[in-house]
C-alpha cells in the first residue's frame, strides 16, 4: 500500500465522495438526508444504533422491515428496555446471529437504567456499552453525534482495499484497510461521508461486477487501473464447513405444537424451538426422541448453514395421540426427561411464535406435509 499516495490524493477523494453523496443517497428509515444533515440536524441515536446492530452480517434490503417493525412497536431505547427478552427475541426471528438480540436487549437495559436513556457521544464510551463493538461505536459517533470517527464496514472495506491496492490478505489487511479510511475521513461530516462510502460499496463497487464507469472516485482507484478490481479485498483461502446431523420432534395436540424455550446460553439461546436431540457445531445430535412412543421419521426435510458449519435436520413426528401432562400445569409436561419452559403454541399462529429461521422451515414444510395428507 502507497501511503505517500493516500495521503496525497485523499482530499480529492474525499471530496469527489461527498458531492456524489449529496445527490445519490439512499433513502433509509434511519438517516437523516445530506441535504438536511447539512444544517446541523443529526438522527436519532437510537435509530442509528439499532440500524448498525441490524446490519451487522444482514443486508439493508433484509434489515428495513425489521428496523420499521421495531421502532414502531419499541419508539425509544426506554420501550426496548421495559420488553420481554423474548418478545425481542420473537421479533429479531428471521434476522439471525441472535447473540445480537439478546445484546440488543442488554444495551437497551443498560442505557435505560444506568444513562437515563442516553447515549454517551464518545466513542470511548459507546465503546462500553454492553454489546457494542470497534465498529458500531464509531459508526454512532460519527452519524448520530457528528464527532470524527473511522467507520470500516464490510462495503466500505471493499471501497478502501480497491482504491489503493490493499493487497494484505484479511484479516490482517483490516489494519491497512483502515489506516486508508482514516486518512479519508474529513474533520467535519464524518458521519456523512461514511454513509456516502457505504452507499457507493453498496451499489457500485460491488463484490461482483463494480460498475466503475460511475463510480465518482475511478480516476482514484488503482484496482481499476490495474483491471483487477475484484481481487480486492484479499480474502484467506475459505475452510471447508463440516456438515452436522440434528433432529427435531413434532408433538402435536389439540391443533396445538409443543415448543420450548432453549436454554438461554448457546445456539439461538432463550428463543422459542420445537425439541431437538441436542445438535451443536461441533457434534452430531444423539437421535433419541424425548418421550417413548410411535414416531414418524422423515429424513432431511432441512439444511441450513451456519457460519462455521452446515445442519442437516430430520423431523420426528409423534404419533400418538395421549400425551402425559403434569396435573395442574398445562405448561410443563413429563417426556421422559423434565422439559422446562415448554408452551403449546396454537398451529395455526405459528408464524407469530418468533421461531428461528432454522426451526421455522421445519414447521413450514410439516405444515406443508400434513395439508398435502389432508387432501
Amino acid at each position: 500500500m502507497g501511503v505517500d499516495r493516500i495521503t496525497g490524493e485523499a482530499q480529492f477523494i474525499t471530496a469527489k465522495i461527498s458531492a456524489h453523496y449529496v445527490d445519490n443517497a439512499r433513502n433509509l428509515p434511519w438517516r437523516v438526508p445530506p441535504k438536511i444533515s447539512a444544517s446541523g440536524m443529526l438522527p436519532d441515536p437510537y435509530h442509528i444504533w439499532l440500524s448498525e446492530v441490524m446490519l451487522q452480517q444482514t443486508t439493508v434490503a433484509a434489515v428495513i422491515a425489521y428496523f420499521q417493525k421495531f421502532t414502531k412497536r419499541w419508539p425509544t431505547i426506554a420501550d426496548l428496555a421495559a420488553a420481554d427478552e423474548a418478545d425481542v427475541l420473537a421479533a429479531w426471528a428471521g434476522l439471525g446471529y441472535y447473540a445480537r438480540a439478546r445484546n440488543l436487549h442488554k444495551c437497551a437495559l443498560h442505557v435505560a437504567d444506568e444513562r437515563n436513556g442516553v447515549f454517551p457521544a464518545q466513542e470511548a464510551e459507546l465503546l462500553k456499552l454492553p454489546g457494542v463493538g470497534a465498529y458500531t461505536a464509531a459508526a454512532v459517533a460519527a452519524i448520530a453525534f457528528g464527532k470524527r470517527a473511522v467507520v470500516v464496514d464490510a462495503n466500505i472495506e471493499r471501497l478502501v482495499a480497491r482504491l489503493f491496492a490493499i493487497d494484505t490478505p484479511l484479516p490482517k489487511g483490516k489494519g491497512d484497510i483502515r489506516i486508508g479510511m482514516d486518512a479519508l475521513t474529513p474533520e467535519q461530516g464524518a458521519g456523512d461521508f461514511a454513509q456516502a462510502c457505504m452507499d457507493i460499496g453498496a451499489s457500485i463497487c460491488t463484490a461482483k461486477a463494480p460498475k466503475c464507469d460511475i463510480c465518482p472516485v475511478q480516476v482514484h482507484c488503482a484496482a481499476y487501473a490495474n483491471a483487477d478490481q475484484e481481487r480486492y479485498p484479499v480474502k484467506p483461502a475459505k475452510k471447508a464447513k463440516p456438515t452436522r446431523s440434528g433432529r427435531f420432534f413434532w408433538i402435536e395436540q389439540d391443533e396445538k405444537l409443543l415448543l420450548i424455550t432453549r436454554p438461554a446460553k448457546g445456539m439461538l439461546g432463550s428463543m422459542r424451538a420445537l425439541p431437538d436431540d441436542n445438535w451443536a457445531a461441533g457434534t452430531d445430535g444423539h437421535g433419541q426422541p424425548p418421550l417413548d412412543g410411535d414416531w414418524q421419521l422423515h429424513e432431511n426435510v432441512v439444511q441450513h448453514s451456519f457460519t462455521h458449519f452446515s445442519l442437516e435436520v430430520d423431523l420426528a413426528v409423534y404419533q400418538s395421540d395421549k400425551i402425559a401432562i403434569n396435573k395442574g400445569d398445562n405448561k410443563k409436561i413429563e417426556l421422559g426427561q423434565v422439559l422446562d419452559d415448554v408452551i403449546w403454541w396454537p398451529i395455526d399462529d405459528i408464524e407469530d411464535a418468533g421461531l428461528p429461521t432454522l426451526f421455522a422451515k421445519a414447521v413450514r414444510w410439516a405444515v406443508k406435509q400434513k395439508l398435502k395428507e389432508s387432501l
